[in-house]
């Protein structure tokens, strides 16, 4: 069947990306209806300025099939890619994609950075980004950070404000959840972070969910792993034509060293030359000396000067909310971890910092193993404050871990308080937001979690 150019688009989830995307379909001539499930009046406020711009908004709506009034289906990343009214609308011949795909088919003449992982994804593309930027390049960032794309492509393509800077590259991190609805997106360059069980209540199975990001890199260019992954290491002979990268040195390093990354007498090492002392990276812990190697690695393969790279590292301030440093109260710092919403980012978050910690943790908890971000509160926090709806379950394994420091405090506010009263009390030298939770049960995403934290944080001081 082919494919209306124009005709009637229908985008599902009223979000950044899906107002993103009825507002490209609409510049293309499509006539736009986007609907959300939700009735808040911040959604009504939303309605009444799509619907002056001339697209259709419904709230309270589910999607039922209306194949007779719709050529074109695009989906937000919070909507299930097996949706039973999305099954029945591509069993009907009804064209369904992602907002991603939907900014690629705008945006592929132009060279990308596709990055994606269970965790090290916002790092390490807020870093190239950064790296790319600071040689001149226009470069943004997009995706999950940054831009929506489909907001990038309506000022690459039908904006004024790029006239005297147009596109050169794209940035884009990429979640399972975007890959999954991106059937043609193929990056320039294609980044694998990490790989551990995560949104398995939506994959369902591990393999489902490696399977969808294999999908990004098999279409990728060029392909960067993360050579110190455990999984990503042991499924290397899928992936020989791939790069490598490895903060144990070059004996750690798979496949040709030429090739890849790697850390060496304090070094980052790519493509064999020596780039920029990984010290120069102002963000603790090993897994950030591997997101160095991976954003040199991408800059080097992007044709990026070795002093532009090493000078870019340098001015880098850093991602909120990912082992932020907010400031230092009486000798006790106080660090927005927000971002670590699975337990093995949690984890990497508590291996990083200074002990002993006070801990706050908790949220809306997610499927997967607990056990080694338990073993490492046993070892390095001298107390864990709890919040959320997953904080009785937290408190129970803890207790089964012999663990008898745990207090449900329920909210940020009453944790924040209670973190620096006991700091003091403990000689504790950090407080440490991370929550090893999603945030819904309580905000609306991350970003405000942490932002609350910083806010208390900072009126603490």
């Amino acid at each position: 069947m082919l494919r209306a150019e124009t005709g009637s688009a229908y985008v599902m989830g009223l979000g950044r990306s899906g107002i993103a995307a009825a507002h490209l379909l609409h510049q293309q001539g499509w006539q736009v209806t986007i609907s959300d499930s939700g009735t808040s009046d911040a959604l009504q406020q939303t309605q009444q300025k799509l619907q002056a711009d001339g697209i259709a908004v419904e709230l309270g709506h589910q999607l039922e099939s209306r194949s007779d009034l719709m050529q074109r289906i695009v989906v937000s990343p919070g909507v299930p890619w097996d949706l039973p009214a999305l099954i029945e609308a591509r069993s009907l011949g009804i064209e369904t994609i992602g907002e991603m795909e939907l900014a690629w088919r705008s945006l592929h003449s132009y060279p990308w950075v596709g990055i994606t992982g269970t965790n090290g994804k916002t790092t390490t593309t807020a870093l190239i980004a950064a790296i790319f930027q600071a040689t001149g390049l226009h470069a943004p960032a997009c995706g999950n950070i940054g831009y929506a794309a489909c907001d990038l492509a309506i000022d690459t393509l039908y904006s004024n404000a790029l006239a005297n800077q147009p596109l050169d590259w794209t940035i884009a991190e990429l979640s399972s959840y975007q890959i999954e609805a991106s059937s043609t997106l193929a990056p320039q360059i294609g980044i694998w972070t990490t790989f551990t069980p995560d949104h398995l209540s939506r994959h369902k199975t591990l393999e489902n969910y490696y399977n969808i990001k294999a999908q990004l890199l098999k279409r990728s260019q060029h392909q960067i792993f993360n050579g110190d992954d455990p999984y990503l290491r042991g499924v290397a002979e899928q992936w020989s034509q791939a790069y490598w990268t490895s903060v144990a040195g070059k004996s750690g390093l798979l496949g040709n060293a030429e090739r890849g990354a790697y850390l060496e007498d304090g070094w980052a090492i790519a493509l064999g030359k020596p780039i920029v002392e990984a010290s120069a990276l102002r963000m603790v812990g090993a897994h950030n000396q591997q997101n160095l190697l991976m954003a040199v690695l991408a800059a080097r393969l992007a044709g990026i000067e070795r002093e532009a790279i090493a000078q870019a590292v340098v001015a880098f301030p850093g991602v909120p909310h990912r082992l932020e440093h907010l400031g230092t109260w009486q000798g006790i710092d106080f660090i927005n971890d927000s971002k670590a919403t699975n337990y093995d980012a949690a984890q990497v978050g508590l291996s990083s910092v200074t002990a002993p910690v006070i801990l706050i943790a908790g949220g809306e908890a997610k499927a997967g193993d607990d056990t080694g971000w338990l073993q490492t509160i046993c070892d390095k926090a001298i107390v864990v404050l709890l919040i959320g709806k997953a904080a009785p379950a937290f408190a129970e394994r803890l207790k089964q871990m012999d663990y008898a420091s745990a207090e449900i405090v329920e909210t940020m506010d009453c944790a924040v308080t209670r973190g620096a009263e006991l700091a003091q009390q403990l000689g504790a030298k950090v407080v440490l937001l991370s929550p090893a939770c999603a945030s819904f049960d309580q905000y609306p995403n991350f970003e405000q979690r942490g932002d609350h934290f910083r806010q208390l944080c900072q009126a603490q001081s």
